[in-house]
């Protein structure tokens, strides 16, 4: 691992909208950020073993995807048009019975390498065969929060518990400290009480966070309804399970009591807006969460719902919807959609080293092409993340001090291989030649 000089980019740190250096340097040390700042500011002695010129370029934290299904990459664009349990009974989960562990494993290839040529150096990922996951995690170089996705009627329910304490065992702070696990129940209408409580008990005596849909759909408004009286955010609240650290996909469905309540307790909020929009699942309230003061982070969801895992985009939808469905043009202003896919994301994944630019953080660095027609003229570089810019914009990835894409060739990883060898999976699952 060489020391590494960015010199010459626009710095964009996240540590507040004016904390930008114009021509400024980042000192990569390891798998930290020694000094960020103007040009000149790196340490007095600093010799670096690789030096890259950053003229043109906007250096900023990478994205953080704080909700995936690595290797439903595998059935992009394979169930598209439905509503989400139509999608999921009668065509994804049949489908996910045939799985293989190495088709979960280049399908998690196909994953990272599309999420590290857009830019995104972390991800939360639940599914299953996480050993696979885990594996690709390690050899592509990016950073992940892991869970097992767990049923808790189904008859394999122990099994998951099982495969998931393997799970923390084996990799939690593995692959250098890159991994990091939490428990996965997959939601409440699929994890009766019991089931819950067992699994707050293990992450607590296993000292990590749980990864969980809530209030995706009406229909699961009405099944907890019914089954328990209340929603979704208070039947789990009920249970213990906001004293744990939580990551909570989707909330879509709220009213002001759950926000309160997803506020107070500081669950992290992974928010979904066009794999919600795709399956017409609604429209999640960030603008009142972010007021009462609740941590929202941004994620594409899996592939197969999406259909891409590109965050610029999902920026840019984050906030136009939410301008749209408020009738408010000032709500999700670009700096706070910013922060959600980077610093805020971090934060809900449990990860307060990841995300900004500054000393002692972890080098996880990307640079933006601003040489670019649709980046000109150069008003606001913030604005210009959100709205204008494109995934093919990622020049430069870097992930823990290591340096995973360069000149948009991504190092890590064979991609014509994994491409070959993804195409050819998908189609043998689907009963394609």
């Amino acid at each position: 691992m060489s020391d590494i000089l960015i010199q010459g980019a626009t710095v964009l740190t996240m540590e507040g909208h004016d904390c930008i250096f114009k021509e400024g340097e980042i000192a990569i040390s390891g798998d930290s950020i020694l000094s960020a700042g103007p040009k000149g500011s790196a340490p007095e002695g600093f010799k670096p073993g690789l030096v890259l010129d950053g003229s043109g370029m906007v250096a900023m934290p990478g994205f953080v995807n704080c909700h995936t299904h690595a290797a439903m990459t595998l059935l992009r664009s394979f169930a598209d048009d439905l509503p989400l349990m139509m999608w999921l009974s009668d065509k994804i989960w049949p489908i996910e019975e045939k799985l293989q562990p190495d088709d979960v494993y280049w399908g998690t290839m196909l994953c990272c390498l599309e999420m590290i040529k857009s830019g995104t150096t972390t991800f939360a990922d639940m599914y299953f065969m996480m050993d696979q996951v885990a594996r690709v995690v390690e050899k592509s170089g990016m950073r992940a929060c892991l869970s097992r996705g767990m049923i808790g009627v189904a008859p394999n329910a122990q099994e998951a518990i099982d495969e998931s304490i393997r799970l923390v065992e084996k990799w939690h702070g593995g692959a250098g400290g890159r991994i990091t696990v939490m428990f996965g129940p997959h939601a409440p209408y699929t994890c009766p009480p019991e089931y819950l409580r067992k699994v707050i008990g293990l992450a607590g005596r296993y000292g990590v966070g749980v990864h969980i849909h809530v209030a995706e759909t009406k229909d699961e408004i009405e099944q907890i309804q019914a089954a328990y009286g209340t929603s979704p955010v208070r039947h789990i609240s009920r249970t213990g399970l906001f004293e744990l650290p939580v990551l909570a996909a989707h909330c879509v469905h709220l009213d002001q009591g759950d926000i309160e309540i997803i506020a107070e307790k500081m669950v992290g909020v992974a928010h979904c807006p066009e794999s919600n929009m795709k399956l017409a699942s609604g429209i999640s309230p960030v603008a009142k969460l972010l007021e009462a003061g609740a941590l929202v982070g941004l994620g594409t969801d899996g592939a197969a719902s999406n259909n891409n895992l590109d965050m610029m985009e999902e920026m840019r939808t984050a906030t136009l919807l939410q301008k749209v469905s408020t009738g408010n043009p000032m709500v999700l202003p670009s700096y706070e959609t910013l922060k959600m896919s980077t610093s805020n994301g971090a934060l809900a994944l449990g990860l307060p080293g990841v995300g900004k630019i500054r000393k002692g953080m972890k080098a996880d660095v990307i640079m933006v092409n601003f040489h670019r027609p649709h980046l000109y003229p150069k008003h606001d570089l913030i604005a210009h993340l959100v709205y204008s810019a494109q995934s093919a914009d990622v020049d430069t990835v870097i992930i823990n001090g290591e340096v995973v894409m360069e000149g948009r060739r991504v190092l890590t990883l064979d991609e014509e291989e994994v491409l070959f060898e993804a195409q050819k999976r998908a189609l043998k699952l689907v009963g394609e030649k």
